[in-house]
């Protein structure tokens, strides 16, 4: 019943992913959500998530953000790494995850989508066919109709951990 909303994988950061080894493995866009995913959630882009940008585009990636946020926010995130964006998303509808992959000049085989919740970012993915990430968020503080999903989530992810067990 939860399967639905499993991610394919589930990491501790963005930062802990093996980029190089996606790359290995044939795939060549990267979607991103952006709050608790890259930085806490208002914040614009820190040196980590600077050198990610540049690193993922020295190893041949293209990459688009994707967001349910409204342009100035996203905007400003991406002042710093220059990418492709989309913004108010309207994750999980599958749309801009089509469209972000037609910027990206990708498709659904050689595309991953790395995000921190389950019933916006990996769900959406999963419904577009896209391989997904699921990363634990940044930090705790959210909005509150976040933080009334998490609660949720986490009933998800525990029948996630025990499935992989």
């Amino acid at each position: 019943m939860f399967d639905t909303f499993f991610p394919d994988e589930y990491v501790a950061s963005t930062y802990v992913i093996p980029f190089e080894k996606l790359y290995e493995e044939g795939y060549r866009g990267i979607i991103f959500d952006i709050d608790n995913t890259l930085v806490m959630h208002g914040a614009p882009a820190d040196e980590r998530a600077k050198k990610l940008f540049a690193r993922l585009k020295e190893l041949g990636f293209a990459c688009c953000l994707l967001s349910n946020n409204q342009e100035p926010r996203v905007k400003m995130f991406n002042e710093d790494v220059q990418v492709h964006y989309i913004f108010n998303a309207h994750k999980p509808s599958t749309v801009n995850y089509e469209k972000a992959m037609e910027l990206m000049g990708t498709d659904k085989n050689n595309t991953v989508f790395i995000g921190d919740q389950l019933f916006t970012d990996v769900w959406g993915a999963k419904r577009t066919g896209i391989r997904n990430i699921l990363v634990k968020p940044i930090h705790p503080k959210e909005e509150i109709q976040i933080v009334l999903k998490r609660r949720l989530e986490k009933v998800v992810l525990h029948f996630y951990k025990r499935s992989k067990k």
